[in-house]
């Protein structure tokens, strides 16, 4: 117990808002369950996060917002080689400005490689000495290899036609040179390949799919609440476009350290989350935003986690969203993630589709997509949750009331005193944490009266019963 008259303490009273100084523990009832709750004063703007003042410790990301892979990789032998030999998928992943120096350089310097030829045949044939030239060819009765040629200028132009069929007419083979007519041959599919290559590239990369994930939507946060009586880490998922994702499917994977029974540490282990939509699998009829759903149970491995720890803890929980593209028929994948920083303990997101009845249709409103609303959460784990209730499955939920009051207002209940050990204990851990980032709760939550009418009560329920039974 700290003294609530010590420096320490009154300086942590001190830190707390005045809104969390009128917070109190709540005793198990019939609406509410036992737990910390927000304070519900409208006075001024809350906080999005489940705890103000709370310092939370990030994590550096794997997954980025827009879906990118926050991945340097270094260090690779025959790095430039490897990536030559697939140049084809180098070219559609580099930028813009290297793809076209490319699509512009593979045809300039073929353009100027066989004008090179060219210039060479007409050199080694004496097509470009003065007796020879096109002016005095008629005269002297000389045939060269090909008509019209004066210079090297020539012989570049003559390449640009012969590669692209072009075909003016001035500039023509003759039967005088078989090499000149291999050339030309060489040429004109060398011409067919550079273009066929250069082509494919351009339209493979301006018809990637992942362009299509631009229009794919997940919610900047993840929320926790009670849903039908089991906490659940829940985020949201849309398409802004009218055509739709085929045969959608949404996986969730959670990424933080491990350590195995040998001692290894694995920093980066990687753990698939069940997920279900609106009580279906993964599988999505994706036609308007759906909320994701990972229930908190035993198989879960948030189930040891409560809103405290979510502070201390690092982790990334990934999220992808694959499907086919209805228009073209690619595959696509979108990916997004979320850090302890965004996930939020007690919100729920709001409804954002209703039907519209002068359009008659439902419309989405994607202005409240990201909305979110606080609800009434317990801060403990889902474990903790269970092993307080245990079976009583039907007191489970926030909202459950069917429950008669005069069950909890018998001072002998040992539930009564079960709910008290739980919130004091609860909040016990948090205050006298070393670690930092967790909020520090004044002394006087901890009183002694609050511990020892719990202790005495059960004490005395113990007393009655001893003599009940002598």
């Amino acid at each position: 117990m700290h003294d609530p008259e010590s420096p320490a303490s009154r300086e942590e009273a001190q830190l707390l808002p005045d809104e969390w100084l009128k917070v109190k523990t709540v005793p198990g009832n019939g609406n509410l369950s036992p737990g910390v709750y927000y304070p519900t004063g409208t006075g001024s703007k809350r906080s999005r996060s489940h705890r103000h003042g709370a310092s939370r410790r990030t994590r550096r990301r794997a997954i980025l917002k827009n879906g990118e892979c926050n991945i340097l990789k270094s260090r690779i032998s025959q790095r430039r080689l490897r990536f030559l030999q697939d140049m084809f998928t180098t070219l559609v992943d580099a930028q813009w400005r290297w793809t076209l120096l490319v699509f512009t350089l593979s045809f300039i310097l073929s353009w100027l490689g066989f004008a090179l030829i060219w210039w060479l045949i007409a050199f080694t044939h004496g097509d470009l000495e003065l007796d020879h030239l096109p002016p005095m060819q008629e005269s002297n009765g000389w045939k060269p290899c090909v008509f019209n040629i004066f210079d090297f200028t020539s012989c570049f132009l003559f390449s640009i036609e012969t590669q692209h069929t072009i075909g003016y007419g001035a500039r023509t083979t003759t039967e005088e040179c078989p090499e000149a007519i291999f050339i030309m041959c060489l040429q004109s599919i060398v011409g067919v390949m550079i273009q066929a290559f250069m082509v494919g590239i351009v339209f493979a990369k301006m018809t990637r799919p992942k362009h299509r994930t631009q229009t794919l939507l997940f919610s900047k946060h993840a929320v926790v609440c009670q849903r039908d009586g089991e906490l659940s880490l829940m985020f949201r998922v849309g398409d802004l476009r009218k055509s739709h994702i085929i045969g959608a499917s949404v996986r969730a994977q959670l990424i933080r350290s491990r350590t195995t029974k040998e001692g290894e540490l694995l920093s980066h282990y990687q753990t698939e989350l069940e997920l279900n939509a609106d009580g279906c699998d993964s599988n999505l009829f994706f036609i308007w935003p759906i909320t994701m759903v990972h229930r908190i149970n035993a198989n879960s491995p948030f189930y040891g986690v409560s809103a405290a720890d979510v502070l201390q803890e690092k982790f990334e929980i990934v999220v992808i969203l694959e499907g086919t593209i209805e228009s073209t028929g690619q595959t696509t994948q979108a990916r997004s993630s979320y850090t302890t920083s965004e996930i939020m303990w007690g919100h729920r997101f709001v409804p954002l589709v209703t039907y519209n009845r002068e359009r008659q249709g439902y419309e989405v409103d994607y202005s409240k997509f990201e909305e979110t609303t606080q609800v009434d959460t317990p801060l403990c784990s889902a474990k903790e949750l269970d092993e307080f209730y245990g079976n009583q499955a039907d007191r489970r939920s926030i909202g459950y009331a069917s429950i008669p009051e005069t069950i909890y207002d018998k001072p002998s209940s040992p539930l009564t005193n079960m709910t008290d050990r739980l919130v004091v204990d609860a909040l016990r851990r948090a205050s006298l944490s070393t670690k930092p980032g967790l909020p520090k709760y004044p002394s006087h939550y901890f009183n002694n009266e609050e511990c020892s009418s719990s202790s005495e009560e059960e004490e005395s329920n113990t007393n009655d019963r001893t003599n009940v039974i002598s």
